[in-house]
């Protein structure tokens, strides 16, 4: 699926890794991703977790799209940041699931920067391999 993902790598977002409904994404934080009070965009934050959590919860296979999404931001990121999101299922029932993602400064496991969690929805695949 990331192979595919051209918004992600137009940003210059990583896939690191992603297996067994977890995944870990990366980005560092460009000047066009910086707002008017000088710190990242939180859509670029919340772009990072969301493609962590897309990269997850698509690991079991089936098509899974995002059903809803919340993040609280914890503290500001700045140019030149490099950010980790590191995606973890929590639970799957049926067609439905719940991922938690935290965004790091720096490294995995380093500074939290911001907490995701994402309810995914397996779809049925369309016939030309879209969902």
């Amino acid at each position: 699926m990331f192979d595919d993902d051209h918004a992600s790598k137009a940003l210059g977002l990583e896939l690191l890794e992603a297996a067994d409904g977890r995944a870990l994404t990366r980005m560092r934080v460009t000047h066009e991703m910086v707002n008017g009070h000088s710190i990242a965009h939180g859509g670029y934050v919340f772009l990072l977790a969301d493609t962590a959590f897309a990269c997850a919860c698509n690991s079991h296979g089936p098509v899974t799209v995002a059903a809803g999404a919340q993040i609280t931001f914890l503290t500001p990121v700045h140019e030149g940041d490099v950010l980790y999101a590191r995606a973890v299922e929590r639970h799957t029932r049926g067609r439905g699931g719940i991922y938690d993602t935290t965004v790091f400064r720096g490294g995995p496991d380093s500074e939290t920067v911001a907490e995701f969690r994402g309810h995914s929805r397996s779809v049925e695949s369309r016939k030309d391999g879209e969902a």
